[in-house]
Parts: structure tokens; sequence; C-alpha cells
């Protein structure tokens, strides 16, 4: 286990930002699902559904819902959960280690008490250049950018930040 996220290679995409709000909120708004649903996908999206099993090996799944409609599920585990400062997470496995049948990325969370907030790294790890491109083309940097504005307007809404 290694407390500093790795550097970012030609196949990752990488959010960096400062968060205004205490760490424990942050973790909070990644670890709870009712606090996930409100702000993990860029509005008008939504998050109608979310589960977590926080350890590693336990199960993270996330359904979305477009404007349209549309709905796309998002199944994997966590391959590590340190509290408040790391969470690693990955599509290429299911459940009981099961191998995915169309893998595309590993997400690298860091979090660290920064100032009275939360400085906050998230990496976006792929397999190939064509997956890296595609998640590019998605909207990785925007996508994630509104995201983690959302997460922090949620997690300085919920006040002290102990837990």
């Amino acid at each position: 286990m290694t407390d500093a996220a790795p550097p970012a290679g030609r196949l990752d995409l990488t959010l960096d930002r400062f968060v205004a709000a205490p760490l424990a909120n942050v973790w909070r708004a990644w670890t709870e699902p009712e606090l996930i649903k409100q702000w993990f996908t860029p509005r008008p999206w939504l998050t109608v559904d979310c589960i977590i099993d926080l350890r590693p090996g336990g199960r993270f799944f996330t359904r979305m819902r477009g404007p349209d409609g549309t709905e796309h599920p998002n199944d994997g585990v966590f391959l590590e959960v340190v509290p408040q400062q790391r969470l690693v997470f990955t599509d290429t496995l299911l459940p009981g280690w099961r191998p995915a049948p169309k893998p595309f990325f590993t997400a690298i969370l860091s979090f660290a008490a920064k100032d009275g907030g939360t400085q906050y790294r998230a990496q976006a790890l792929h397999k190939d250049d064509a997956d890296r491109e595609a998640h590019e083309k998605m909207g990785f940097h925007d996508g994630w950018a509104t995201a983690a504005q959302q997460m922090e307007e949620l997690a300085a809404s919920l006040g002290g930040g102990t837990r």
C-alpha cells in the first residue's frame, strides 16, 4: 500500500483540484451511496442508483441516467480503501473477482487535508490509447471537473467534517 498516487502516464487522465470542504466530508461524499447520488454525474445527468461495499473486493456500482432517459450502469470493485486518503476502484473486475466483459479503466483517488479544505486528485488509468482517447472524447476533463464542483458544494454543505 502506498500513500502517493503514481505519476500520470500517457494512458492516464488526471484531475487535480483543491476542494473547499473538510476532508471528512469529501470522503463521505465519495463513500456514502445517498451522497454519491447527489453529485456523481454532471447535471442534467443523474445518478439513480449506487451500491458501495467499502472494502477491497467490495462492489462499487452506479447507474447513471441521461436527460433522454438512457441508463448507463457501471459495475466494478474497490481494490484499495485507505480511509480519508485513498480509494482505488476498477471496472476491470466485477464482484467476486470475476473478469469484466468490457473493462475500461481503473480510478485512483487521493485525498489530503490542506488549508482547511481537501487536496483531491483523480486519475483514470486506461489499458491503451484508444480507451484513453475515448474517455477524453466522452468529456473526462469537463465532466469530472463539473462533478468535482458538485461534490465540493455538497461536501461543504455537510457541516462539521468529523466522522
